[in-house]
């Protein structure tokens, strides 16, 4: 598949076959998850790889009541930083400086970009996380069609509830967005066959 097949050929899946995908293509989701563009490079989130049916269950009746959750092969959790500490701000130049071969010094820039956003209140900084979250779906969800694995992105659920699940509470980690990723149920899905709607091209984009 080219990537516009890929892309045809993707859809938000309702219902989940009893498949299993396997761990060679969860490890390339999570490859381009980990490789996505975010701003800076700062990766201000940490990303949850959910398997255990007994935390799929609780998910299911405490945070996210949706099919989906039930039946996928595994759940993904995105889960946006509250603030950027000064460990993590240290870690992001040290990181740069071992990655590329430079000094301190020459990333001067870099740090004080990421100075400027350490420096947002906690709620505007959280909302700048959360949108860093909505780059990284897109990626995954690419990668997953890539791989023919089906993939839901999920936004409807109980936040609070999934941080306490997840055990995220005092650890600077907020809830963003759920992926559950899995094969469709062609025979229960209803949308398993259906055409994409989307906007007519000359109606959706326009140049000047």
């Amino acid at each position: 598949m080219n990537f516009i097949e890929m892309m045809n050929w993707r859809y938000s899946v309702k219902h989940f076959n009893s498949e299993k995908v396997s761990q060679d293509k969860i490890d390339i989701i999570l490859e381009a998850i980990r490789l996505a563009p975010t701003s800076m490079g700062l990766q201000a989130m940490k990303v949850f790889l959910i398997e255990d049916e007994i935390l799929l269950k609780e998910i299911g009746e405490k945070s996210c009541i949706q099919p989906q959750i039930k039946e996928c092969s595994h759940l993904i959790l995105l889960a946006a930083r509250e603030d950027l500490t000064d460990e993590e701000l240290n870690e992001f130049i040290k990181r740069n400086m071992d990655s590329r071969n430079v000094s301190e010094e020459s990333l001067s820039g870099s740090k004080s970009m990421a100075l400027s956003v350490q420096k947002k209140d906690k709620s505007e900084f959280l909302d700048w996380s959360m949108r860093q979250t909505y780059i990284v779906l897109g990626i995954a969800l690419a990668a997953a069609a890539s791989e023919k694995v089906d993939a839901t992105p999920m936004k409807g659920f109980n936040a609070q509830a999934m941080d306490e699940i997840m055990n995220l509470k005092g650890k600077g980690l907020a809830s963003s967005l759920l992926i559950a990723l899995g094969y469709r149920d062609e025979e229960n899905d209803p949308y398993a066959n259906s055409p994409k709607v989307r906007k007519a091209k000359d109606e959706f984009i326009e140049v000047k």
